[in-house]
């Protein structure tokens, strides 16, 4: 830490920090006590094999495989669940009786149609992210699963990573007082998306990939109103995929402000730093992306280093289907539902708006 020197006002270093006790919070994926769900997985792409992977690991059972490529289904079921039936259209996995839950890892623009059709077929809905790309759409899928009387989660898997969901409970169990400032900088190589339909989404970096850093800004300031987005893109020198690769956001809140950079043109030394500081305390990781398993916890009582066990992959999968299936046991809204994740999108949808008009954007009400 650092203090005002009264004669030059140059900044100090203050006295070393004192060791202190690292408090032990709840930040391991949640799961069910004795609900064993029938999981249907509608989406067999690439990012699927994680999924299944944590739901083999947790032990949950998946019944069924669909993609309308039906080679892509079997090798998920030879993999993962041989005794799954497999479809290749969407209804007909709805329609079964031995299917409580659904996975949907689509893409948003085909996402919400299938959503809604398994609302209505009495399935409990995990929904891949971003949850939608229009918030009308959200509202109406939202007031759809209440009157279905089924739970509508969003797969915001970061709220698992060891280091943001240790850094959420910090901030939830007040250590930190009232947050004034979150900063979040990531430098990485995103160019394996050449060539894939990820090449496509006009907001790669701010939409796709940092919605996980939008909804951890919404986690740590929750409850407080965003006042105001601004944003900006731009391509990388020598880049040739067509999305740029470098984004930066900042948001406004009554009373704080939040800092997302990223650089998804990064080919060396790729880290991720995150700062939380409030009232009461200042919270610091750093590491490579997604993978930090180090948290610094600095307030009145000492300065205290945890480490922490699990990685995002794929604790981060275990935790949002483990979060879902526990409000599907305990009849309660999961902590990452539909209606909480408006928020999230809001904010993310704004940083966008802001970025393609240069004019920072007020976030639509959820």
């Amino acid at each position: 830490m650092t203090q005002a020197n009264p004669v030059n006002y140059a900044l100090q270093a203050s006295a070393p920090e004192t060791p202190g006790h690292a408090p032990d919070l709840p930040y391991r994926p949640p799961r069910p006590r004795a609900y064993q769900p029938r999981i249907g997985l509608i989406g067999c792409g690439g990012i699927s094999a994680h999924h299944l992977a944590a739901y083999r690991d947790a032990g949950w059972t998946v019944t069924a495989f669909c993609d309308v490529d039906p080679a892509r289904a079997e090798r998920r079921r030879e993999e993962f669940q041989p005794d799954a039936r497999v479809f290749t259209d969407a209804r007909e996995l709805l329609a079964r009786a031995d299917v409580d839950v659904v996975d949907l890892a689509l893409h948003p623009e085909e996402r919400a149609t299938i959503t809604a059709d398994a609302l209505r077929a009495g399935k409990h809905v995990l929904s891949q992210k971003p949850f939608v790309t229009d918030l009308t759409v959200g509202r109406e899928l939202v007031a759809l699963a209440r009157t279905c009387g089924v739970k509508l989660a969003v797969n915001q898997n970061g709220r698992w990573a060891p280091y943001l969901s240790y850094a959420r409970a910090a901030v939830a169990a007040g250590l930190l007082g009232e947050v004034q400032t979150v900063s979040f900088r990531l430098n990485w190589d995103h160019t394996w998306c050449a060539g894939t339909p990820f090449e496509d989404v006009p907001h790669l970096i701010l939409f796709d990939f940092g919605i996980h850093w939008f909804d951890a800004v919404a986690q740590f300031f929750k409850g407080r109103r965003a006042l105001k987005v601004h944003a900006a893109t731009a391509r990388a020198p020598g880049q040739t995929m067509r999305p740029p690769l470098l984004a930066a956001a900042q948001i406004e809140f009554d009373s704080g402000l939040a800092t997302l950079s990223f650089d998804g043109a990064s080919p060396f030394a790729p880290q991720e730093t995150l700062q939380v500081a409030g009232t009461r305390g200042t919270l610091r990781s750093t590491g490579k992306p997604l993978e930090s398993d180090r948290i610094e916890l600095i307030t009145a009582a000492g300065a205290a280093v945890v480490r922490l066990e699990g990685r995002w992959f794929n604790d981060g999968f275990r935790g949002a289907m483990g979060e879902l299936l526990c409000a599907i046991e305990e009849d309660r809204e999961p902590s990452h539902s539909g209606a909480d994740n408006l928020r999230t999108v809001a904010l993310c949808l704004a940083a966008c708006r802001a970025a393609d008009t240069g004019q920072p954007q007020v976030p639509e009400v959820p």
